[in-house]
């Protein structure tokens, strides 16, 4: 059963929970098979790539109604990608945009190599406020994944608890933003369709390494992203940045920060070499040793220290991994 917001994409209530056209896509495949005679050998490859294309979106996006009647795909328009500027000024966005300051989307989602039309996973997306920018940016030939952690992967049962609900909380808050561009899903990593092993372009986490360290879930999570992949794949990380010089007790997740130079070497051990780093969303004003951790800052401001506003936002790393 279906069920429609204004101006907003179908909403299922499976794990495939959101469709949006993606005939350009298939059909760029086709012509591109039937563009001039091929080899048999050829011939037979493209079938098996455009097969693989149709299982991922099959399992993704559910078939359509059309498809379901008669077998056919029905003709679907498709949803050009609008430009960053478009997208950050979109009123969809109109609650999101006080944290543009410290978060800085366009220089980081253009750091990271994203363009319209990829496979982007985003890990853990929370309350969707990199999803409003994803998905318009994207455009419907690109497919925006929501991925959360296996609950089973964690050696902490409140997190355990915590992750569970994560996927359900997405479906129920995505209709509202009333998002057009990328067909859309969330998945819980344990029940990620094998289809989509090798086929994304980036991961993209922003600010959750710190919970993958402290939940025990790290080596399970990052070994299923890394099967994600494509073999020049790239994971963006965006993450609270602790001093080089820090307690490791300081640094173990609980505070939310960490050493740049542990993440860089959690992700060299799980299968990542470094390729680039920016400073995009450093701030040198935080002095990242709050005794209750970054939780102390804007906008969370969890101690009530008022002299903590003017520093704004946590310190972050921006960093950026290639599959090995």
């Amino acid at each position: 059963m279906q069920t429609r917001t204004k101006n907003a994409v179908p909403v299922q209530t499976g794990e495939n929970f959101m469709r949006r056209p993606i005939a350009a896509m298939l059909a760029g495949a086709a012509l591109a098979t039937l563009a001039a005679p091929v080899a048999a050998q050829q011939q037979e490859e493209s079938n098996q790539t455009r097969q693989v294309l149709g299982r991922i979106l099959d399992v993704i996006l559910g078939p359509g109604e059309q498809d379901r009647k008669d077998g056919t795909d029905a003709e679907r328009p498709t949803v050009a990608p609008l430009t960053m500027d478009q997208v950050l000024a979109d009123p969809r966005r109109d609650g999101d945009r006080a944290r543009d300051q410290f978060r800085h989307p366009a220089q980081t989602l253009s750091f990271f190599r994203v363009e319209p039309g990829q496979t982007v996973v985003d890990y853990m997306p929370a309350g969707g406020w990199y999803t409003r920018v994803l998905v318009p940016y994207l455009g419907s030939e690109g497919l925006y994944i929501g991925l959360t952690p296996d609950p089973a992967a964690a050696d902490s049962e409140r997190f355990e608890n915590y992750v569970s609900q994560l996927p359900g909380r997405f479906r129920e808050a995505a209709p509202g933003w009333s998002l057009t561009g990328a067909p859309m899903a969330v998945y819980g990593s344990q029940d990620l369709p094998e289809e989509l092993n090798g086929q994304v372009d980036r991961v993209l986490i922003f600010r959750e390494m710190h919970n993958l360290l402290r939940s025990g879930a790290m080596y399970t999570e990052l070994t299923r992203i890394r099967g994600l992949l494509k073999p020049d794949g790239m994971v963006g990380i965006v993450q609270h940045r602790a001093k080089e010089n820090a307690p490791a007790d300081y640094t173990l997740g609980a505070n939310g920060y960490l050493r740049e130079s542990d993440v860089v070497g959690l992700m060299r051990v799980h299968g990542f070499e470094l390729v680039d780093s920016s400073a995009i969303n450093a701030n040198y004003r935080d002095s990242a040793n709050h005794p209750k951790g970054v939780w102390e800052l804007p906008p969370t401001l969890g101690t009530k220290r008022e002299e903590l506003r003017e520093i704004g936002e946590s310190d972050r790393m921006t960093l950026l991994f290639r599959k090995r």
